[in-house]
């Protein structure tokens, strides 16, 4: 959709030129920002540690979650699967009261420091304290989704069409840039952590303190540089809330007149559960299975981060040339290969997993960042931030669907090689759906003008 063709108006609230891209930029970094918590806390960090420290509480193998016994290992999934399910009920109402009051940014701010507070706070996780760790992660989570949900409801404000593909890409690319940046620091304190005088289990502490600072810090720049649009039918305080309630009602029966919308979303809520469940178990899957140390677990989320950062920035070029629903479809056949290779990956050794790191970071952020800019094109104007909770649902972090059935198969089979080779059902599912979604009829049944390519 970056391709050049005929110029479109942009849309209302939207300004053009330098102040569009200083728009842009700002709004770049709250990819930036939060990337943190999806590399160094959802990642690489968080599942072993809160896993190791539900195995320390555990009495015979099991701990107790909600009131029933699980095993310890799958303690960390299925908290995952939890906090997405509370996403499911929740963010829906966060848009609809986003797109009714007039400072959309505060609320994203608030949002944000929630879960930055709550990661930070994941420092005082040690012993056999895993109740804290998973409300802390369900806490942080459910803010993270929230106010991605706030975040990218902005996009259709501040591009056009036609560069939607573009923004979206630059955004994720510096999101990869920036986790990736962070994580190296975090690597160096791991690795040195006996020269420095620090244990093991605090390195972890202090590295997951780090990415609610650094998600706290510069989430700083997008509250600065973004600008509020007035919405549509404004409402305050108990009124907005009231107001969503309705307005989410109404949307849902209104979304019946946007049946290819509703088709992608279905489509991306399949292949997205699949990539999101790779993202959230890899390191658990290459600790517990592979039997691969922590630092050669960080270092290999590095190199995904920083190949990410290319591939987010390749992956646009070739929607550019070839059309976005067609390069997503191209991604989803290497995420197949990739569970498939996963699968055969011999334990103990680091190369064969670096190298399916490389596989993974090129088609990770361009799949991500093009599905959000499609998406924006599918939407109705004055109700982004509506459909784009139904969009964050199965977005970055976490998926209730694909956790569940690696943490079912888990332990049915006692298996990790069984259960990442279920998540391949995933990525052959979206893609067929996908498939079957006419672009450009949906965007004309949003109302909104077709780019030049799709």
């Amino acid at each position: 959709m970056t391709g050049q063709g005929p110029s479109v108006a942009p849309p209302p609230g939207a300004d053009t030129g330098a102040e569009r891209r200083r728009e842009q930029r700002g709004w770049y970094f709250y990819d930036w920002a939060n990337s943190a918590f999806s590399t160094t806390v959802v990642t690489v960090f968080l599942g072993p540690y809160l896993t190791s420290v539900a195995e320390a509480g555990a009495v015979d193998g099991d701990v107790t979650l909600l009131g029933l016994s699980v095993s310890a290992e799958s303690y960390f999934p299925y908290v995952v699967s939890i906090s997405v399910v509370l996403q499911v009920l929740l963010l829906p109402l966060v848009g609809a009261i986003a797109d009714r009051v007039p400072r959309k940014r505060l609320v994203m701010g608030v949002l944000a420091y929630v879960g930055a507070l709550a990661t930070m706070s994941m420092f005082f996780l040690a012993g056999d304290n895993y109740h804290l760790g998973g409300a802390l992660l369900v806490v942080a989570n459910l803010a993270f989704g929230a106010s991605v949900v706030v975040y990218n409801s902005f996009l259709p404000d501040i591009a056009d069409p036609d560069e939607r593909d573009a923004v979206s890409s630059r955004g994720w690319a510096l999101g990869y840039l920036g986790g990736g940046l962070l994580l190296v620091a975090n690597l160096v304190l791991y690795t040195m952590r006996d020269s420095l005088g620090v244990s093991e289990g605090d390195a972890v502490r202090i590295s997951l303190l780090s990415a609610g600072a650094w998600w706290a810090l510069f989430t700083i720049i997008p509250l600065r540089r973004l600008r509020d649009r007035p919405p549509r039918n404004a409402a305050t305080g108990a009124s907005a809330v009231t107001a969503g309630f309705r307005q989410l009602a109404t949307t849902f029966r209104e979304a019946r007149g946007y049946p290819m919308t509703l088709l992608f979303l279905l489509a991306y809520l399949l292949y997205n559960d699949g990539i999101q469940t790779v993202i959230a178990l890899a390191a658990t899957y290459g600790a517990e299975e592979l039997d691969l140390s922590n630092t050669t677990l960080i270092t290999a989320v590095l190199v995904v981060q920083l190949v990410a950062f290319i591939g987010a920035l390749a992956l646009g070029r070739l929607a550019y040339r070839f059309g976005t629903k067609r390069t997503i479809l191209g991604s989803l056949v290497v995420w197949a290969i990739v569970v498939g290779i996963a699968y055969f990956l011999p334990a103990g050794s680091a190369v064969p997993f670096y190298l399916l790191a490389v596989l993974i970071g090129f088609v990770l952020g361009g799949s991500q960042a093009l599905s959000r800019s499609l998406f924006s094109q599918l939407i109705p104007r004055s109700q982004e931030a509506e459909y784009f909770s139904l969009y964050e649902i199965s977005e970055r972090g976490t998926s209730w669907i694909g956790t569940f059935l690696f943490a079912v198969t888990l332990d049915v089979t006692g298996s990790y090689r069984t259960a990442i080779i279920a998540l391949v059902v995933f990525f052959v599912a979206g893609g067929l759906v996908l498939t079957r979604v006419d672009i450009r009829r949906a965007i004309r049944e949003a109302g909104n003008p077709e780019p030049a390519v799709v």
